[in-house]
């Protein structure tokens, strides 16, 4: 028996891809929850993703548009490429679908090892490996040591409007809003002509979250489109580790998803690495624990590797500029070509894209404070 500890983004995906390799596998899911997938959006670009990772993950997809609009006091600019979203909505109704009787729900779990779970009631399940994807459960369980983090924190608001609001594709980033904690943006995503999530984002020095400030933000920003709400139809939050610096750590058991590092550094957006991990793993000849940890381990370093330039604009971001200036940083970053943008997004920025990023950074953060948080 395979165990996956967690119905999450990242263990919803494993399942998926378990089964399309081996239909009768003889697989449980443990989901603490009442559904898979708990209470959120998940977006990326269809740059992100092969063409052949795409076309399994569509039966997830909630929606899709063709280009997306971004907004900073000084630019207003519209960019090409799909945007896919995924909302956990239907999200958990996939993957209910896939699992069947594979699926426990309101499972609660106290202990998790590398062949064996132990419930809440003191149950214990045996199993030839157990894939952990619960997410940021302990601090432990991290792939990063001794990290620094800031931190990307939101609370987004999925409300029906009165009206139709007459957006046709994603605004990701609205930074003409006051400056607030950080750098400040609204993102919104038109689901249909009158139902649209509008999320208060801030890349901040601190996770703490004033909600009332948040949905406040979000009623001010609603207002000043001439917006009116006729009932909120659901409210998420969280506030993402944003990594400054710090070196890998070593998993102990099969670990997935965030805890276990795939996500990327600057943006925060973790389906194209979850989906990633799936493919690693759906297409090893077995699955057992000890090859399973090693496997993962490897690719948890290299993944923090891969992220190294990340986190360096991590550090000049959140140390080189001032709080109330970030927006600066963002708003010259979103003025390089469209294919850079892409790469940026996809985690896959070439040598000559790390130059020019610098060379615009440059002009946004002061030159010894931007040493002095590189080299930090």
């Amino acid at each position: 028996m395979i165990i996956l500890v967690g119905a999450g983004l990242a263990n919803g995906l494993l399942a998926d891809r378990l089964l399309a390799r081996w239909p009768g596998l003889d697989l449980l899911v443990l989901e603490g929850g009442a559904a898979p997938g708990g209470n959120h959006t998940w977006c990326f670009h269809e740059s992100d993703v092969p063409p052949a990772t795409l076309e399994w993950l569509r039966p997830f997809i909630s929606a899709s548009w063709r280009g997306y609009d971004v907004a900073f006091p000084g630019l207003s600019r519209s960019l090409p490429g799909t945007y896919f979203a995924v909302r956990s909505e239907d999200f958990a109704k996939q993957v209910t679908s896939r699992l069947g009787q594979r699926l426990r729900t309101g499972v609660k779990v106290r202990e998790v090892k590398a062949t064996s779970v132990v419930l809440d009631d003191g149950t214990t399940l045996e199993a030839s490996v157990v894939i952990d994807g619960r997410g940021w459960v302990d601090p432990d369980r991290s792939s990063r040591a001794e990290s620094r983090d800031g931190f990307q924190k939101f609370l987004g608001q999925e409300v029906l409007l009165k009206q139709p609001h007459g957006l046709t594709r994603p605004l990701l980033m609205d930074a003409t809003v006051p400056q607030l904690d950080g750098f400040r943006f609204v993102y919104v995503l038109p689901w249909d002509e009158r139902r649209v999530l509008v999320e208060d984002t801030r890349y901040s020095d601190t996770p703490s979250l004033d909600a009332e400030a948040f949905r406040s933000g979000i009623a001010t920003w609603l207002a000043s489109r001439g917006w009116e709400v006729e009932r909120v139809l659901r409210e998420e939050a969280a506030a993402l580790p944003i990594p400054l610096s710090g070196a890998p750590g070593v998993l102990t058991r099969p670990t997935v998803g965030v805890a276990a590092g795939f996500f990327h550094a600057t943006t925060g957006y973790s389906l194209p690495f979850a989906a990633a991990t799936a493919e690693l793993i759906g297409a090893q000849p077995s699955l057992e624990a000890d090859q399973l940890t090693r496997l993962l381990n490897g690719a948890a370093d290299l993944h923090w590797r891969e992220m190294r330039f990340f986190r360096l604009l991590n550090r000049m971001l959140f140390r080189g500029a001032e709080p109330q200036a970030r927006v600066r940083v963002f708003e010259s970053f979103y003025r390089h070509e469209p294919a850079l943008i892409d790469r940026f997004y996809a985690g896959r920025l070439r040598w000559t894209d790390k130059l020019a990023a610098l060379r615009r950074g440059a002009s946004t953060v002061p030159p010894v404070s931007a040493m002095r948080a590189a080299w930090s």
